[in-house]
């Protein structure tokens, strides 16, 4: 099954008062037993496709010179992650990932809910509450390796054969 865009859960802007942006993305895997926390280490975790790994280099070197946190600088112990995200929450139907930075504050959900027919349904919702004009710019800039990057990783869920 692909990726598909969805509508941001209900609960998505609860995750982060004040944010103003939120999207979502989603996939059927059949897998019915797969869990929040095990889709979120298969899609976020381990080495990125090499062009997704590429984009995250470049994002470190640019956004150093600003005092905006690198992946190195995520401030969780690697128990407390999955890859640089700081996992802030979980449970077998949700993993709530994220950084509060000085330019803007993001959380990802993981949720995993049954969708009938043996399916399980993953979905990926993002949020972000920028603080200033430096964090409404970086969003800007980003954006579109988002819409990329968030539904290439979600892919990942897909039982490997």
């Amino acid at each position: 099954m692909p990726v598909f865009e969805a509508p941001p859960p209900s609960s998505a802007l609860a995750l982060l008062p004040g944010a103003t942006f939120a999207d979502a993305f989603a996939i059927d895997v059949a897998d019915p037993a797969l869990d929040a926390e095990t889709a979120a280490r298969r899609s976020l975790g381990g080495a990125p496709p090499r062009w997704i790994a590429a984009l995250l280099v470049m994002r470190d070197v640019l956004v150093c010179p600003f005092g905006l946190k690198t992946r190195e600088m995520a401030g969780a112990t690697k128990a407390d992650r999955i890859d640089f995200f700081p996992c802030l929450s979980r449970s077998p139907e949700r993993v709530i990932l994220g950084l509060d930075d000085t330019h803007l504050d993001f959380r990802i959900a993981i949720d995993a809910s049954p969708s009938g027919a043996g399916m399980q349904r993953i979905t990926l919702t993002t949020v972000v509450r920028p603080h200033n004009l430096l964090g409404r710019i970086y969003l800007a800039i980003v954006m579109p390796f988002h819409k990329l990057i968030a539904p290439a990783m979600l892919a990942r869920t897909r039982p490997q054969t």
